[in-house]
């Protein structure tokens, strides 16, 4: 006997994308820099976009922003645009309110262009049993230390095999994620992504290992990184 397929919730997906990036040392806000022909910001709507759970994305932009409206991609009818704020939380909370009777929403840097589709896939997949969300990240590879403050030498070396680097995207369902970042932002807690709203509020996402070249373009020398695995991706 065969039963129905499940069907599984629509994503609705919201890039912050109201930052300046200064330490990239450029004209123009990084997002906004070119990789081939196209926008870090293109690079990272589409690689949502090519996913058919994915059907809207919302990019909050700064007031005074000329250039979205300029790129392709701004006339895609799944594309649509909000102002975002002085913090990241205020920008991704923006793009919430847009978020209607969304479900499940995933949030994703705008200077993050080379997501992988397995990735994606595989944190989407986590919609089937987990309740809370999760995030991409990648284990630490890597000797940590610990500064002394101020002083520039080192403390002590701390263990690596719980640490993980957070990347986007995170996903989360969508009125558990506005509850988190609105608290947060009212109790004057510093919200350096969505996982860490979640986690004040006394939740614990979970942890989908995702690939090392997920990479976040905010240096200079990280679009020459950025534009060759871009390639690899498309081969």
């Amino acid at each position: 006997m065969n039963h129905p397929a499940t069907t599984l919730p629509s994503v609705t997906a919201v890039l912050p994308a109201a930052g300046i990036g200064s330490r990239m040392q450029a004209d123009c806000p990084k997002q906004y820099l070119t990789i081939g022909h196209r926008s870090i910001l293109e690079h990272a709507i589409d690689a949502l976009l090519r996913h058919p759970r994915i059907q809207r994305v919302i990019v909050a932009i700064s007031l005074g922003d000329q250039q979205f409206e300029q790129l392709p991609i701004a006339a895609d009818p799944r594309v649509s645009v909000t102002i975002g704020g002085r913090q990241r939380a205020d920008s991704v909370l923006a793009g919430l309110q847009l978020a209607g009777d969304a479900q499940w929403v995933l949030v994703h840097d705008a200077a993050r262009p080379c997501l992988h589709a397995d990735d994606l896939a595989r944190l989407l997949a986590i919609t089937e049993h987990s309740k809370v969300g999760g995030i991409l990240a990648a284990p630490v590879r890597d000797t940590m230390k610990l500064a002394e403050p101020s002083l520039g030498t080192i403390s002590h070396t701390i263990e690596r095999q719980e640490l993980w680097h957070a990347l986007t995207p995170q996903l989360f369902p969508l009125a558990l994620l506005k509850h988190c970042l609105q608290r947060a932002l009212d109790e004057g807690v510093t919200i350096t992504d969505e996982a860490s709203a979640l986690e004040y509020c006394g939740y614990h996402p979970l942890l989908v290992s995702g690939r090392s070249d997920n990479i976040k373009v905010t240096r200079p020398e990280d679009l020459a990184l950025a534009a060759f695995y871009l390639t690899q991706l498309d081969n």
